[in-house]
C-alpha cells in the first residue's frame, strides 16, 4: 500500500482503491471492467437511491435487526449524500451488469466508508459499519435498484408535470385571445372550410389535456415498490414486516405515497408500469411535435410562407442573411420529441429481457426514462417562455387568406349543390379567379346570393 492508495478487501480478493475515495472494492473493479462510454447516474437518482438507504437502516433499526450506532452512522452518511456532498464518489458507468449491482455496492461502499469516519475509524476498514451486512441488510441489489428506479422516476414526474401545466395555460391563454380570428382550415396540407386560430389552439391545449391525464393515470403504478422481495421474489433473508416498513419509511422521507408491489416476482422480473410511463412520454412527445410542427409551419414566410403566425425574435437567425428570424424553439423541441420517440425503442426493448426471475436492463431502462423526463421538462418550458407566451397572429395574412380560399365553396353545396360547387371551385382555381367572381361569371348565383349563402364567420361552427 502506497500513501496514495490503500487495500481493500471483497469476496474476490484484495483490490487496490485511491486512498483519497470513499469507495472501496467492488466499486475499484466496476471502473476497472466497464470503463463504458461517459454516461453516469444522475444526482437525482443518486440522491434517490441515499434515500432509499437511509429508509431501510430506519425500518432495520425499528425491527431490532440494526443497532442504533450502527444506524446513525448510515443515516448520517445518507444525510450529506441527500445534501448534495460526495458528488464525486460515484463514478461509474450505467453501462455495468444489468441488475444494477454495482452502483448498489458503489453506495453501500461509500455510506460504510463515511460512516465508519464519522465514527472515527479509517477507510476500508469496515468497522463498525460493513457495506454488504449493515448497509445493505435485507436487500438485494435485485430489489433495491428497481426500487430506487421507481422512486426517483416519482420525484422527477411532478417537476415534469409543473411545465405541463404551465404549457397548457399558456395555450390557453392563447385559444381566448386567438378566438375571434378567422382562418384558412386545412386537411392534407391542402385549403378546407374557415376556423378560428383559436379553435386551432384549442386542439393544441386538449391534446396536452390528454398527455397530462395519461401521465397521471400512470403514477399509481410507479408507486408500487420492489422492496422485499430479496434476491428472487421471496422476500428470503428479510422480516415479514418488512416489505410494508421499509415503504412506509421511504414514503415519510420522500412525501410520495409509496407501498410494497402487489408481486415482487413480478417487480424483479419485468417493468411494466415503467414502460407505461414512457410509452405516455412518447403520447405527450407525439403531441408536442405536432403542436410545433403546425406552429413551424404556420410561421414560415414572413413574405413567401404562410405568415399567420410570428415567432418571437430570440437571436439572430442566420450568420448569413442578415434579419433572418427563424422558429428555433420549436425546432428544439422537436428534436427532443425524435430523442424521445428514439428512447421509446430502446426502453421497449430493454423491458421486454426479463428472463426467468430477473430484467438484466435496469440501469438502461432507467438512464432512458429520466433522459426522457428531463428533455421534456426543460424543452417544454423553453418552449413556453420563449415561443408559446410571445407568439402574435398576422391578421392581415388570416383575412387574406380567409378571402381567397376556394373551400369556402363548402357552403354552396347546399345551395346549388356539389357538382355545381366542384364546377365554381375548378373555374376559380383555373382561372385564377376570387370564387365569388367564378360563381356570378359562371350565372350559377347572383352577388347577392352568394354574399348571402357565403359569410365565413358562420362556417365555423354548427348551424341550423
Amino acid at each position: 500500500m502506497s500513501a496514495t492508495h490503500r487495500i481493500e478487501h471483497d469476496s474476490l480478493g484484495a483490490v487496490e482503491v485511491p486512498a483519497d475515495v470513499l469507495w472501496g472494492a467492488q466499486t475499484q473493479r466496476s471502473l476497472h471492467f466497464f470503463a463504458i462510454g461517459q454516461d453516469r447516474f444522475s444526482s437525482a437518482f443518486i440522491k434517490a437511491f441515499a434515500l432509499v438507504k437511509k429508509a431501510a437502516a430506519l425500518a432495520n433499526h425499528e425491527l431490532e435487526k440494526l443497532g442504533t450506532d450502527k444506524k446513525n452512522l448510515v443515516v448520517a452518511a445518507c444525510d450529506e449524500i441527500l445534501l448534495g456532498r460526495h458528488a464525486d464518489q460515484f463514478p461509474l458507468s450505467v453501462w455495468q451488469t444489468g441488475s444494477g449491482t454495482q452502483t448498489n455496492m458503489n453506495l453501500n461502499e461509500v455510506i460504510a466508508n463515511r460512516g465508519n469516519e464519522l465514527a472515527g475509524f479509517v477507510r476500508g476498514a469496515y468497522q463498525p459499519l460493513h457495506p454488504n451486512d449493515h448497509v445493505n441488510m435485507s436487500q438485494s441489489s435485485n430489489d433495491v435498484f428497481p426500487t430506487v428506479m421507481h422512486v426517483v422516476s416519482a420525484q422527477q414526474m411532478p417537476l415534469l408535470l409543473t411545465e405541463l401545466n404551465d404549457l397548457r395555460v399558456a395555450l390557453q391563454e392563447k385559444v381566448d385571445a386567438f378566438s375571434g380570428l378567422l382562418k384558412s382550415g386545412r386537411t392534407h396540407l391542402m385549403d378546407a372550410t374557415p376556423i378560428t386560430l383559436g379553435q386551432e389552439f384549442s386542439a393544441f391545449k386538449s391534446q396536452l389535456d390528454y398527455a397530462c391525464q395519461q401521465l397521471e393515470a400512470v403514477m399509481p403504478g410507479i408507486y408500487k415498490l420492489a422492496i422485499g422481495g430479496s434476491a428472487v421474489g421471496t422476500g428470503m433473508n428479510t422480516h415479514p414486516r418488512w416489505a410494508a416498513l421499509v415503504c412506509e419509511k421511504i414514503s415519510q422521507l420522500s412525501g410520495l405515497p409509496f407501498k410494497p408491489a402487489d408481486n415482487h416476482f413480478m417487480a424483479l422480473a419485468a417493468h411494466e408500469a415503467l414502460l407505461d410511463l414512457h410509452g405516455r412520454l412518447g403520447v405527450l412527445a407525439t403531441s408536442l411535435f405536432k403542436i410545433a410542427s403546425d406552429i413551424r409551419l404556420m410561421n414560415s414566410g414572413p413574405r413567401c410562407g404562410l405568415a399567420e403566425l410570428r415567432v418571437p425574435a430570440n437571436e439572430p437567425g442566420s450568420s448569413i442573411m442578415p434579419g433572418k428570424v427563424n422558429p428555433t424553439q420549436a425546432e428544439a423541441i422537436t428534436m427532443v420529441c425524435t430523442r424521445v420517440l428514439g428512447n421509446q425503442t430502446a426502453i421497449q426493448m430493454a423491458g421486454s429481457q426479463g428472463h426467468f426471475q430477473l430484467n438484466v436492463f435496469k440501469p438502461v431502462i432507467i438512464h432512458t426514462l429520466l433522459e426522457s423526463i428531463g428533455l421534456l421538462r426543460d424543452s417544454m418550458h423553453a418552449f413556453n417562455h420563449h415561443c408559446i407566451r410571445g407568439l402574435q397572429a398576422n391578421e392581415p395574412q388570416l383575412n387574406a387568406n380567409v378571402t381567397r380560399s376556394l373551400m369556402l365553396v363548402t357552403a354552396l353545396s347546399p345551395v346549388i349543390g356539389y357538382e355545381k360547387a366542384a364546377q365554381a371551385a375548378r373555374y376559380a382555381d383555373t382561372n385564377n379567379l376570387a370564387l365569388r367572381e367564378a360563381v356570378i361569371g359562371l350565372e350559377l348565383m347572383t352577388a347577392e346570393d352568394f354574399d348571402a349563402a357565403v359569410r365565413p364567420q358562420d362556417m365555423i361552427s354548427p348551424q341550423p
